[in-house]
């Protein structure tokens, strides 16, 4: 490959292509697959059908993808290693997914097209998860392939306003000394899982460099549609009667915030935070799953439910990305996704010179 020609990738569990988008204009997806309707739908809406793959990853075989990748993505579903779920970890139904991924990339190594680079993206429960087993096991899996690995937690809010950590497992069958080193991404988290692995696992980590990013600088109020349709006073006021006085004392003056409903030992309560971030944004299953926005201003509250439009500003993506016509659809999409700012500064930090054919590479061990 020349150094003009874009990097490619796979883009597995690809919901609705916010990798693709925070991978942008440098990479070409080769193959891309998710089994999810709606986000099928979206994924084609914003960029066609000609490279992806409807359908359950079980079903998938070596021969279905084109080409040897340079990168595979793979943000395999998280609620098994979700802190609010019920932590079944690599064992659930639902993150259990990860072998399919993982079968494949198996059987690209057995056909010399193993992807160069792998990157596995998941909630931070992942680290922790049975007491740190899943994710020795996720690196036995890495490690098994000739892999060196290395995981960097970083959080959405570095990026747009929403608070969402996640994890990035970056694996790579190469060895670049000038991409290792401190970052702030080498969370307390992340060294603790560190060592919490073996020693043979240990060897194979990589601390890979990735800098801080600039300042944030918009907050939540600047991604809020002005023209929507408020909740009444009524209602408003059973919001905030369902606030401690703590939380409520946040609203005793000018601001805007983020409420979450969750139950509490002493019942349903409502939770508001003012510091310019909504809290992460989840899949609209539950009554108390999707936001409200709350506006303080000249001693009045209003309230009203997040957006679509406003969830997906939330998650970097542009205005002239298709969303579904139905909130709660829309939300399903946007919810489940990578955010495409943090995917972007990491392909132009690390995935980039990780792929890139002229950088001197070491063969790893």
């Amino acid at each position: 490959m020349s150094r003009n020609e874009p990097l490619t990738f796979y883009e597995f569990f690809a919901g609705g292509g916010m990798a693709r988008l925070g991978l942008g204009e440098a990479w070409r997806c080769l193959f891309a697959n998710d089994f999810d309707p709606v986000k099928v739908a979206t994924y084609r809406a914003n960029f066609g059908g000609e490279d992806l793959h409807a359908g359950d990853v079980w079903r998938l075989k070596a021969a279905d993808l084109p080409g040897r990748a340079d990168l595979a993505w793979a943000s395999s579903p998280c609620q098994d290693f979700s802190l609010a779920g019920a932590r079944a970890g690599l064992a659930g139904s639902r993150s259990s997914a990860f072998f399919g991924f993982w079968k494949l990339i198996e059987a690209l190594g057995i056909e010399g097209r193993a992807p160069r680079t792998i990157v596995i993206e998941n909630v931070v429960g992942l680290l922790t998860s049975h007491g740190g087993a899943d994710f020795e096991a996720l690196g036995r899996a890495l490690a098994g392939q000739g892999y060196r690995f290395g995981a960097l937690e970083i959080d959405a809010a570095n990026f747009t306003p929403q608070s969402r950590p996640r994890v990035f497992v970056v694996a790579s069958r190469e060895a670049r000394p000038s991409l290792t080193g401190d970052s702030p991404f080498h969370t307390p988290g992340v060294r603790a899982a560190f060592e919490r692995l073996p020693p043979d696992l240990q060897a194979s980590w990589n601390w890979w460099r990735v800098p801080e990013p600039p300042r944030r600088n918009i907050d939540l109020a600047a991604v809020l549609e002005p023209d929507t349709a408020w909740r009444s006073p009524k209602d408003t006021e059973h919001l905030l009667s369902l606030m401690s006085p703590i939380h409520r004392e946040r609203l005793s003056q000018d601001a805007v915030g983020a409420v979450f409903r969750r139950t509490r030992p002493e019942g349903q309560r409502a939770e508001v935070r003012t510091d310019g971030l909504a809290g992460c944004l989840r899949t609209p299953r539950g009554g108390s799953s999707r936001q409200t926005i709350v506006v303080a201003r000249d001693g009045q509250v209003r309230s009203r439910l997040l957006t679509g439009r406003e969830g997906a500003r939330l998650m970097g993506l542009p205005d002239s990305y298709v969303l579904p016509k139905s909130t709660n659809a829309a939300l399903h999409v946007v919810g489940d996704g990578v955010a495409a700012p943090v995917v972007r500064w990491l392909a132009e930090h690390l995935l980039e010179p990780l792929c890139a054919p002229s950088a001197p590479a070491i063969a790893a061990e």
